[in-house]
Formats: structure tokens, sequence, C-alpha cells
């Protein structure tokens, strides 16, 4: 993908999204059309997150200062990590300390 315009001018949003949709066209079962680097990044986390991915670690490989954004953008991909907690918790607290 290119990093500035013919002209050197930088990217808009709408020439990285045209760019990215050119750069995934042939891919089997993917519909260019639909996808956009936003949700390539939220599959990230979520990929990440279903298989187990401390939040800490996530919000790192994302870029976040911390977990804090990371939760609040991507709340629905985390559940998994979270549940995983409280589930551990729940453990715990009934004395069983097996998975």
């Amino acid at each position: 993908m290119r990093s500035a315009s013919a002209a050197g001018a930088p990217l808009g949003a709408a020439d990285v999204r045209r760019d990215f949709r050119q750069a995934i066209v042939e891919a089997e079962g993917v519909d260019a059309a639909q996808w956009t680097p936003r949700e390539l990044r939220h599959s990230f986390v979520s990929l990440l997150s279903d298989n187990g991915v401390p939040l800490e670690e996530i919000s790192r490989l994302v870029g976040h200062r911390s977990t804090t954004v990371t939760e609040i953008v991507y709340r629905k991909q985390i559940r998994p990590v979270l549940q995983g907690g409280a589930v551990a918790m729940d453990r715990i607290f009934e004395g069983d300390p097996e998975p």
C-alpha cells in the first residue's frame, strides 16, 4: 500500500480504505467491499481474546497506553478474556482450584 498520494500528500481515510480493498480483492471468501482496516483490527483483537491472550498484552499490541482504551473500544471483542477472569474467581471462591 502507498504511504502518500502521487503528489506526495498524506493519504486520507478514503485513500487508505481504497488501497486496502484493492490489496484484499483477490482473497478467497472475502468480500473486499465489506472490509476496512478497522474490521481487520477488531478481528485481530477478537482472535487474541478468544485465544486467551491477556488484556494487557492485547492493549500493548494494538498500541494503547493502558488497558482502559482497549476495554472501552473493544468491549465486545474482549469479553472472553474478562469472562475468563470471572470464571477463575468463581472457582477460587467455590474452593475448586482445578480449571
